[in-house]
């Protein structure tokens, strides 16, 4: 029997752009997270007694600004090599980028890294373990790798080490892709990928892992990260863990706030679903968007008192973490219920106001018009509100129709204030 560690995706001293615009973002302790996840990796093989660790690529994250980073990883290397624990290692696409990558001297007795020209095989000799691999010679590998990979050495367990993008995946380059057949072809007990940051299993009845990156960086990573803890048994069976690697973890959290009556309501909901992520977390900080979602009667105040709900909500964050929870972002989506919304279109002004966005709402060429006449607006805007996953767009019909659920309690809210004495 014999076990190792498969990590990927380190992408050590990734900078992490514009934290500083959030109120109370913990800068530091985010912008180290990378270092302290590969401190836990190294912690980890110790610990588990682990054999040998892969790293399926990315151990970098491009260029870096000086040499810091990378004698870094030197030294927990050393960590390892001083264990008796070798480490087998590709490039990946940020790695090939990396201009400083081949000036650094590792420990050559435990540390190994695949070449680029040609895949070929690496021998752990005291476990019977035949590692294939290849490193990125660039940064962008367009071509499949794994169809040229060696076939399986008889007798041996076999371990491929390949950094791809697969059958693809949203979000990720499409790099070194490869089709399932190819990779369950070769016959191989296990494949150690990476490339896709989200730990993943491909097949149900083959050892194809992604182990994900070992540190969420922003709210797109969301969810436990670390590395997966492989133990083979005396037959060659394959038994996977997952490790957890990270020491700040991104959450989104979506309150169901159909029920709510007022913005007080949709704040005891929030209290309750960031206790129980902050207990799922096992004491690692949070950062966490909220998104509030449902047509409910809370909506008007909401949405006309957008920036105090938001700080409500901060507030509350504090309190609930004692200083360990941070909320990266808080969106308003939610709506009036169909029932008070069809009462307000019988007749008067608010009625007129509201037959008009319900109108807006089902005219395409009406829509795209008045997206057009604020499309001189919108470009004056600042990059923080077009930028990202939830960026403001006028030319998404979904992100338009949004827009106005916001827009309609803010004239309602306005409406009144000019008519009070």
């Amino acid at each position: 029997m014999f076990k190792f560690l498969h990590a990927a995706d380190l992408h050590l001293d990734s900078p992490l752009k514009g934290l500083e615009r959030y109120d109370g973002a913990p800068v530091d302790e985010i912008r180290g997270a990378t270092r302290r996840a590969l401190e836990n990796l190294v912690r980890t093989a110790i610990e588990r007694e682990a054999d040998f660790v892969v790293v399926a690529g990315d151990v970098y994250d491009g260029d870096w600004r000086d040499h810091h980073t990378g004698l870094f990883f030197v030294a927990e290397m050393y960590k390892l090599r001083d264990a008796g624990i070798p480490v087998y290692l590709i490039a990946g696409n940020h790695d090939a980028a990396n201009r400083m990558t081949k000036t650094l001297r590792l420990p050559e007795e435990t540390v190994h890294r695949f070449a680029s020209k040609k895949p070929h095989t690496l021998h752990v000799e005291h476990c019977g373990v035949s590692i294939h691999g290849q490193s990125f010679a660039t940064g962008a590998v367009t071509e499949n790798l794994a169809c040229n990979y060696p076939p399986a050495v008889p007798g041996n367990f076999n371990l491929g080490l390949l950094h791809t993008c697969a059958t693809g995946d949203d979000g990720h380059e499409c790099y070194a892709p490869c089709s399932l057949d190819d990779l369950r072809g070769k016959q191989y007990d296990y494949w150690a990928l990476g490339h896709i940051h989200q730990r993943r299993r491909l097949l149900a009845d083959e050892q194809i892992h992604f182990s994900g990156n070992v540190q969420g960086r922003h709210i797109r990573e969301t969810g436990a990260k670390g590395c997966l803890l492989v133990t083979v048994d005396d037959s060659g069976r394959a038994a996977v863990e997952f490790e957890p690697l990270d020491v700040l973890r991104w959450e989104r959290c979506e309150l169901d706030a159909s029920l709510c009556e007022s913005g007080y309501d949709v704040l005891d909901r929030a209290s309750e679903s960031l206790g129980r992520l902050l207990a799922a977390g096992e004491g690692r900080p949070l950062a966490v968007r909220i998104e509030v979602l449902g047509a409910c009667p809370a909506h008007e105040k909401l949405a006309a008192e957008p920036q105090r709900w938001l700080n409500e909500i901060r507030s509350l964050a504090r309190d609930v973490g004692q200083g360990s929870l941070w909320i990266e972002k808080v969106r308003f989506q939610t709506s009036l219920p169909r029932a008070l919304e069809e009462g307000a279109l019988e007749d008067g002004p608010l009625g007129e106001l509201f037959h008009y966005i319900a109108e807006l709402r089902n005219d395409a060429a009406a829509t795209s018009k008045l997206a057009d006449e604020l499309a001189d607006l919108w470009r004056k805007l600042p990059a923080d509100f077009k930028e990202g996953d939830d960026a403001l767009r006028l030319d998404d019909a979904a992100n338009f129709g949004r827009l106005l659920d916001q827009i309609q309690p803010l004239l309602v809210s306005r409406l009144f204030e000019r008519a009070a004495p």
